[in-house]
Order: structure tokens, then C-alpha cells, then sequence
């Protein structure tokens, strides 16, 4: 299909969607609340028809708080990214291409049909044909069962051929004033550069290798280990994992898995990777997460990323326990300090709707972070109020750490689960030397007033 066509095709799918979207929300005549839900809804529905290029865009917008009102941001979530596999004998060529033999000479054994099919890539069970001593962990006798994500041929051109199709209808969209602040040609463009980094999962598998040795020393996590002489550009070779998924907690629990302390373990967990790690896994959904018969966590598809700079940690952590202690006021004082500026004209009234937000949604046990997570993105994005986007990141993922500890229990919370690591790391920032010594004239200051005043 050349571009024209497929320009067409994109303009009818997603005019058919937004007409439904407007006639389900009686044309704007609903609350603005429902309104953005039932047009999230429709465009995951076009994207999810239109195909890979589309559903990958949608799953950057799910990540893009900092740029989208959250309805678009949680309901990108649910895009379905499954397809037809491509045959495995068009597959076969990749491994002689980039490793320089045949699958069955790589292998002892391989599946041709494929346990996972999504828009870039499938995944094949195999088994090992020989030893194995991997960067971190122990080494994989022979008949190691493996996983292998192999990116399917010609899917960068495909995703390509969709962007350049779709930029002059985006650079028209553009020119409509209520649609100028989603900045949709920086985010294509940001797509598009996504891409190349996307299809090479030699990165994925060094983030994975990385983030096993950040949690060398925890006895309940774990990830599959990568096979690195079996892999390459469009190859990633794994372990395979045995497990439960997450919806699957009841038979773990049978099977002997304490499957509450690992949900609960899993929100230790994150907060590690943000305040001690700088790193976080920032697409933790259900398929990404196992509960192994050895009782721990595997973390598996490190396909996005999060990342908070060292100096913005401190900050983090006194958000972290305003929202545990739900001090609305501290937790906008301290979000100016990585780039969340509310004016000061607007800061009394921001304030009181945060307040006002934590005691609907904190009132309760568990606490609903999900739900606070939405109110406040909305509130910043009524008063416009410009998100930063690491900032929009940790909120989301926040809000996918409660709802993957939920899956297994409904009665987890995860507020409460984090308060002892939250209070702590408060404490640690507050006494460092560095900080002491830069508080000590203030102090100091403040004292004197004190005694001659």
C-alpha cells in the first residue's frame, strides 16, 4: 500500500472512532471526565486496528503523563499487541545472518511454533546445546529450556513506511489550536527515534544483565538469563522462566509460594530502584512479572526504562512521604524541586484540591493510588501545569506497582507497604553531612533570632 493510501486508511479508521467517541459522549455534552474516557477508549481502538506502528505510538503515549490527560495515558495500557506469526521458515534465515549458523546448529532443539507473537517481535522456546557461564548467576547445564525474542523481518521498514505516512496529517492536527499543547510532531519524531533502539535488543538484554546485578544480594528477585552467544541485533536469547503470572497467584499459593509477601516485597522493590538505584523497570504490567516456584519475582522485558538523577532523589523521597502522610502542601513544596512549578498565583488552590483529593482517596484501606495518581494528573493538566517527564514516568509506574501487588491481593496496600522504606530514606537524606553542613547557617541564624529576639 503506498503512502497515499495507507494515508487515507489512517484518516478513515480514526474519523470512524472519533465519530462513535462523539456520539457516545453526546457530543461534549457529558463531563469533561467522561468525555476524555470514552475518546481514550475509541483512539486505542483505531490504533489497536491501524497496527504495529500504532500500537507502539500508543504505548509511548502511556508512558507520556508529562504530556497526555491521564484517561489517554492509563487507557494506552490495555492496547492489545497481538498478531498473526510470521511463518518460522521466514524467520530460520535471521540466526545464519546474524550468528553464522542455522537454528539447529544453535540449538539442541527449537520450537517452530511460537509461545508469543506480538507487533515487532515473536518468542520461540529452545533448548541450550551446550554449557553455559552467564555474565551473573550460575552456569546453564546443556537442555537449559530457552526463551528467544526474535524481531520479525522488515518490521523498522513497515513502522517507518506508517510514520512517514501519517506526518503530514500530524503536522496538519498540529496547526488546530486545542490540539497544540499534545506537541504530537515532537512525539512522532520521538517515536521515531524510539525505533532504532526498540529493534536492537542487545540493549533490552544488557539492561536486563544490569538490573540482575543491581539485585545481585536479594534473595527474592530474580530475572531470566540472557545467552549472550546466541544473541545479537535482532536476536535475544534467554533462559526460560517457570511461573505464575501474576493472575495466576492462587495456584503459586498452592504450590507453596507466599505470593502476599512477594506482592508486597515487589513495592520494596521499586522504591530501591528509584531512590537507591537511580534505575527503575518502568513497564512492570502483568506478562512482565512471574512468580517462580522458588519463590521469588522474575523480572523479564526491560524494554522501557526510568531513570531519576541523583540530585532529584532527596526530593523523590519527601514526595514519597507527603502522599504516604497525605501532606499536600509538602508534596507540591518538594515537586518544585525537580521542575513541577506550580505559579504562586495558583499554588493555594493547587494545594487545596491535592488536600481535597488525598482525603477521598486515602480515606479508605487500602488507599486508591491509582485513582490519586488520575485526580492529580488531571488537576495539573486543568491548571496546566507542566509535567516533567521523568516526574509523569515514576507516578505512572507508581500507579502499575499498585496494580500489579492488587492482582495477587485486592487488599494490598501499597501506600502502607512502602511508609517504613519511605520514613527511612526521608531520615538518611535529612542527616547526610552534605545537607547538615549546608543547613547549619540557617540554623544557626535561626537560634541567635531566637535568644535576642
Amino acid at each position: 500500500m503506498n503512502a497515499r493510501k495507507r494515508r487515507r486508511q489512517i484518516f478513515w479508521i480514526i474519523t470512524k472512532h472519533w465519530w462513535r467517541a462523539a456520539v457516545e459522549s453526546r457530543f461534549g455534552f457529558v463531563g469533561i471526565t467522561v468525555r476524555r474516557e470514552v475518546f481514550a477508549r475509541e483512539l486505542r481502538f483505531a490504533f489497536e486496528k491501524l497496527g504495529p506502528a500504532f500500537i507502539k505510538l500508543g504505548q509511548l503515549i502511556s508512558i507520556r503523563p508529562d504530556m497526555f490527560p491521564p484517561q489517554y495515558v492509563f487507557e494506552m495500557e490495555n492496547l492489545r499487541d497481538s498478531v498473526t506469526p510470521t511463518p518460522f521458515e521466514e524467520m530460520k534465515p535471521v540466526f545464519e545472518e546474524e550468528l553464522g549458523k542455522p537454528a539447529e546448529e544453535l540449538f539442541e532443539s527449537i520450537n517452530p511454533i511460537p509461545i508469543g507473537s506480538a507487533s515487532i517481535a515473536q518468542v520461540y522456546k529452545a533448548k541450550l546445546a551446550f554449557d553455559y557461564k552467564p555474565v551473573i548467576g550460575e552456569v546453564l547445564p546443556a537442555g537449559t529450556d530457552l526463551a528467544i525474542k526474535m524481531v520479525r523481518p522488515g518490521s523498522e521498514e513497515k513502522i517507518r513506511g506508517d510514520i512517514a505516512a501519517v506526518t503530514p496529517l500530524v503536522n496538519t492536527l498540529h496547526k488546530l489550536k486545542p490540539l497544540k499543547r499534545f506537541n504530537m510532531p515532537q512525539l512522532l519524531q520521538e517515536f521515531a527515534d524510539s525505533i532504532t533502539s526498540e529493534i536492537d535488543l542487545r540493549i533490552e538484554g544488557r539492561t536486563s544483565d544490569r538490573f540482575a546485578f543491581d539485585f545481585i544480594d536479594d534473595p527474592y528477585v530474580t530475572t531470566a538469563t540472557i545467552v549472550w552467544p546466541q544473541s545479537s541485533k535482532s536476536i535475544l536469547t534467554m533462559q526460560f522462566v517457570e511461573g505464575w503470572h501474576l493472575h495466576e497467584s492462587d495456584q503459586a499459593t498452592a504450590a507453596g509460594v507466599d505470593a502476599r509477601f512477594l506482592a508486597i516485597h515487589g513495592a520494596d522493590v521499586f522504591m530501591k530502584q528509584v531512590m537507591v538505584v537511580g534505575r527503575f523497570h518502568a513497564d512492570m504490567h502483568q506478562s512482565n512479572l512471574l512468580l517462580t516456584p522458588g519463590g521469588k519475582i522474575c523480572y523479564i522485558d526491560f524494554g522501557i526504562m526510568g531513570e531519576v538523577k541523583e540530585e532529584h532523589k532527596e526530593a523523590i523521597a519527601q514526595i514519597l512521604a507527603a502522599t504516604v502522610y497525605a501532606d499536600a502542601k509538602r508534596a507540591i513544596q518538594y515537586s518544585a524541586d525537580i521542575g513541577l512549578i506550580v505559579r504562586d498565583s495558583e499554588r493555594e488552590e493547587v494545594i487545596g484540591k491535592v488536600s481535597a483529593l488525598m482525603k477521598r482517596t486515602f480515606s479508605k484501606s487500602p488507599r486508591d493510588v491509582r485513582g490519586f495518581a488520575i485526580g492529580f494528573l488531571s488537576i495539573l493538566n486543568e491548571q496546566r501545569v507542566v509535567v516533567p517527564r521523568g516526574f509523569g514516568l515514576l507516578v505512572k509506574a507508581l500507579v502499575v506497582v499498585e496494580g500489579c501487588a492488587q492482582t495477587v491481593y485486592d487488599d494490598i496496600d501499597i501506600v502502607e507497604a512502602a511508609e517504613t522504606f519511605t520514613t527511612e530514606l526521608v531520615l538518611k537524606h535529612m542527616l547526610r553531612p552534605a545537607r547538615l553542613y549546608k543547613k547549619l547557617p540557617l540554623a544557626i541564624d535561626a537560634a541567635i533570632n531566637e535568644l535576642i529576639g
